[in-house]
């Protein structure tokens, strides 16, 4: 399955979920009014009780859409999580959410997932001072990443950095050296709070 490479907002709408984390989805728009908070498409409005496994798969693809993966990526992710010890449901959104695409985001480097992707992707980093271009790539606790030296300049990450205002706290960054490090891993608790990881378990157990 290819990676959604549409309308953000159409989904977040259609998952009652802010994919981008901003909210923005269903914020007030300029003209004064609430943006629509039901799904797009003549029957969005309509209102219909979810059966356990549509209620899986939505808890699914909020995750999937929300760090921009496509549904091979997602499940490999899962497995690798699953031959883990401890917490699969914890240790699954761990890796995904110390995937080198979602820190670049994380840190400020990026607007949005898709863009980091974007920009990891056409090597406007380093991780330890190595070039990389692998989105996919973990990141491990004190590995340091930063902006290559000719991408300073680069609009896109300096108009990122000029709109972030907070970091989460298991990240370090530098705004002189433009980088930042992995300080130690996430606790479950840190992000994605709302997210029930036991669905998507369920979900891919059953």
């Amino acid at each position: 399955m290819a990676r959604y490479t549409g309308p953000a907002w159409k989904i977040s709408r259609r998952l009652g979920y802010s994919t981008l984390e901003s909210g923005k989805e269903f914020a007030i728009g300029k003209n004064g009014k609430e943006r629509r908070s039901y799904a797009p498409g003549q029957h969005g409005q309509r209102r219909s009780k979810l059966s356990e496994y549509a209620i899986q798969l939505r808890e699914k693809q909020k995750v999937r859409f929300s760090y921009g993966l496509n549904e091979r990526q997602f499940r490999r992710c899962y497995d690798i999580a699953k031959s883990m010890k401890g917490n699969t449901g914890d240790n699954f959104l761990i890796l995904l959410e110390s995937r080198l695409d979602n820190l670049v985001y994380r840190m400020g480097f990026a607007s949005t997932r898709r863009q980091a992707r974007q920009l990891v992707n056409h090597a406007h980093f380093t991780l330890d001072g190595k070039k990389v271009n692998i989105p996919s790539q973990i990141v491990k606790p004190g590995q340091v990443i930063a902006v290559k030296e000719k991408s300073r300049r680069l609009q896109a990450i300096q108009d990122a950095l000029a709109s972030t205002v907070i970091r989460k706290e298991y990240l370090s960054f530098d705004e002189n050296k433009l980088e930042g490090a992995l300080e130690r891993l996430p606790m479950r608790t840190e992000f994605m709070e709302e997210i029930q990881d036991n669905l998507i378990l369920e979900f891919y157990n059953r």
